[in-house]
């Protein structure tokens, strides 16, 4: 079991950032990613079709034989992960939990925003992850729609980025959150714009290193964690790879060689 990769996946090219978390977090494990570059964005989308293209993922993965399922994606992880959990042949972990944890660990004046997809939020996935750990905090939600077609087009450099961040983080500087979790993984990418919005004194809540070290001690406790050799990244997206391998340059300091076209259900 040890010899085996560890999936990961995502909606498109946003779950890059936990993958090259995971990978410096956990530098032996072969980690096989795939990107559905064919669907993204999955924060408009239902419930009922984010769960069929996450199931659909996590067959792919499995019969790669990969030993856990890291969903890197928040709204999958919100929406979907119970069902994963009773399909899957092998552990899923998600991204909710850890970024909750840290969120509540890292306020001053129990102050939380959210910032996330329209699924994301309308989950409250992450309110009941905060309020579980610490029920007097208090939580503003934020969607942020326009954010993930921005990241995908490569766009963050752009003033029309920092006008578009500037309208939604305008009712969470109003409400004087100290910490903001950033409730997708394709939101990393902006925060340039965002920390100059939001100012010095607000922490941005990244659950990317949470996640790894999360996998980590997971896989030390069931004695499955690689300890030698150098890991491979093997990457996947669903459609375009070679759009996909041109953007994930900017995501990722590493090369990623090859990127390999796998479409659902095919």
């Amino acid at each position: 079991m040890k010899k085996r990769a560890i999936g990961v996946f995502d909606s498109g090219l946003g779950g890059l950032t936990i993958l090259d978390a995971l990978h410096r977090t956990l530098p032996h494990e072969d980690l096989i990613y795939f990107g559905d570059s064919a669907n993204v964005p999955y924060g408009s989308k239902s419930k009922q079709t984010v769960t069929r293209f996450s199931l659909d993922i996590a067959r792919f993965l499995e019969n790669e034989g990969v030993k856990m399922i890291v969903v890197a994606c928040n709204t999958a992880s919100a929406l979907a992960l119970s069902e994963l959990r009773k399909q899957c042949h092998v552990p899923v972990l998600g991204v909710i939990e850890p970024g909750a944890k840290k969120a509540v660990e890292s306020t001053r004046n129990g102050r939380i925003a959210i910032l996330g997809t329209e699924a994301t939020i309308r989950s409250k996935a992450y309110v009941k992850a905060i309020f579980k750990k610490c029920p007097q905090a208090h939580v503003i939600q934020q969607a942020c729609p326009l954010f993930v077609p921005l990241v995908e087009e490569n766009w963050a450099k752009k003033p029309a980025t920092r006008l578009i961040a500037s309208s939604y983080l305008a009712p969470v500087l109003r409400y004087n959150a100290d910490t903001v979790i950033l409730g997708c993984t394709h939101y990393p990418v902006l925060k340039p714009v965002l920390a100059s919005l939001l100012g010095s004194q607000v922490k941005l809540v990244d659950s990317a290193q949470t996640l790894s070290q999360a996998a980590m001690l997971f896989l030390h406790n069931r004695q499955e964690q690689e300890t030698t050799g150098r890991g491979k990244l093997t990457i996947y997206a669903s459609d375009d790879p070679a759009r996909f391998k041109r953007l994930a340059g900017y995501l990722l300091k590493e090369k990623i060689g090859t990127v390999r076209l796998k479409k659902l259900n095919a």
